[in-house]
């Protein structure tokens, strides 16, 4: 089945889906600052009882949304008959699980194998309750990106079950149309591009992110122009790199190249209408644009487009997304770090659910596997954007969420004329800097 299929299935239809996904991709609200209230300082601590015990524990959200759950409870279910084993599930809906993974966390309420999203995993780990996973991580055959998704501080605390990455999509048929005959590699060929898109009427150029929720988006253009966001535990935001980056956003929007008031739904919504040229989605965004598409054909013309670079040479910047299984130290721990590492790396079963979910498997062989190289968008995503995505670049501290909206505030007051580029960076930067140091 094409990832086409599978995705927009899986999302498609279920306001609470939506929701979780959002969260997902753009940001964790009060749920990060609850984390950090209940983090100690590190370190791994044993919750006690029998880590050699074969019954154990398995948490995660996938476990409470209509179309993963069954996928799931296969994997449970086949394990818990060839291992003659009992796994106690605990599932929350997402926009709740790490609030409520934290409480009995810290609890000691959670035993087991636990899904996390890979920006939880920082705030996860520095509760000192994970097992480092490092001497049974070799055995699964990861890709060197989704290996490092689970590391955190130089230790292995999850093995990689999902990973993707937030780039850019493009509309194949727009593209032609505009006479763009290959896609742009630099930020000059980009403006190119977008100016004739711009010529097609009723299209927008790019369908860029400009409300404050997703304006984090900008992270990647800030790398892409050269700002490293963070040196060490020093911000960089409010050098002459992030200023640039977020005055060409600003041209982008005064030109109209990016519309206002924009956010990834209506981004979706937009882009599955054949009426935008390019925007920034996850490599799952495909099915759950093609769900609502009301434009014929569209699934072939969706295109993966690594993002343009400052100079030829550079590196395309994207940022990670995907999920890891943790272990939990103390009661079971044993028995489940063998179903995480089955669950993440037996071939048969991440191709299976590859095949109902459209999440890319996380490693060489699952990617290689025919029904997977068959799907052409996501072996070309994973290819072309994956390979060089990075975590984003507040995922270590409990305020990412605070950060990143403190952030996204002050280039929104670029894009509206309410601030300068040099202005808004400077201040972002100081704002960010204390919340890093609160």
């Amino acid at each position: 089945m094409s990832a086409s299929r599978t995705t927009g299935a899986r999302l498609s239809g279920a306001a609470g889906m939506n929701r979780r996904d959002a969260l997902r991709l753009f940001g964790l609200g009060a749920l990060g600052v609850a984390a950090a209230a209940c983090a100690p300082s590190g370190g791994s601590t044993s919750n006690g009882g029998d880590t050699k015990a074969k019954n154990f524990g398995f948490s995660s959200w996938s476990l409470n949304e209509e179309a993963s759950k069954p996928e799931v409870q296969k994997i449970i279910s086949a394990w818990e008959s060839s291992h003659k084993s009992k796994i106690t599930t605990t599932a929350f809906p997402y926009n709740e699980y790490l609030q409520q993974l934290t409480l009995k966390l810290n609890g000691g309420e959670i035993q087991g194998a636990v899904h996390l999203d890979i920006a939880w995993l920082a705030a996860i780990a520095q509760m000192g309750k994970l097992k480092d996973l490092g001497k049974v991580a070799g055995k699964g055959g990861y890709t060197d990106v989704s290996l490092k998704s689970g590391q955190y501080d130089g230790v292995q605390y999850g093995l990689p079950w999902t990973t993707g990455s937030i780039g850019l999509i493009g509309n194949q048929k727009l593209l032609t149309e505009a006479g763009i005959k290959q896609h742009p590699t630099t930020i000059a060929e980009f403006e190119d591009a977008l100016r004739a898109l711009k010529e097609l009427k009723g299209v927008t150029p790019y369908a860029a992110a400009t409300k404050v929720a997703q304006l984090k988006d900008i992270f990647p253009w800030m790398q892409t122009f050269g700002c490293t966001i963070l040196d060490g535990d020093k911000v960089t935001i409010g050098d002459d790199a992030s200023v640039d980056a977020v005055e060409w956003y600003k041209k982008l929007h005064d030109e109209k190249l990016i519309a206002k008031d924009v956010d990834r739904f209506d981004a979706r919504a937009l882009f599955g209408q054949g009426t935008v040229g390019f925007y920034d989605d996850a490599v799952i965004g495909k099915g759950a644009t093609l769900a609502t598409a009301k434009e014929k054909g569209l699934a072939e013309q969706m295109v993966p487009v690594p993002r343009p670079v400052l100079k030829s040479g550079d590196q395309p910047r994207a940022l990670l997304w995907g999920g890891v299984i943790a272990v939990v130290e103390g009661e079971g721990s044993d028995a489940a770090t063998d179903f995480a590492l089955h669950t993440t790396s037996d071939q048969a079963t991440t191709v299976e659910y590859f095949s109902k979910l459209a999440l890319p498997p996380t490693t060489t062989k699952g990617l290689a596997d025919p029904k997977v190289a068959a799907d052409t968008f996501t072996t070309d995503w994973t290819e072309k954007i994956t390979k060089t995505a990075t975590p984003g670049p507040f995922w270590a501290y409990a305020k990412n969420a605070q950060i990143e909206e403190a952030v996204a505030k002050q280039v929104q007051a670029v894009l509206v004329g309410q601030a300068s580029g040099k202005d808004a960076m400077k201040k972002a930067g100081e704002e960010v800097s204390a919340l890093i140091k609160g």
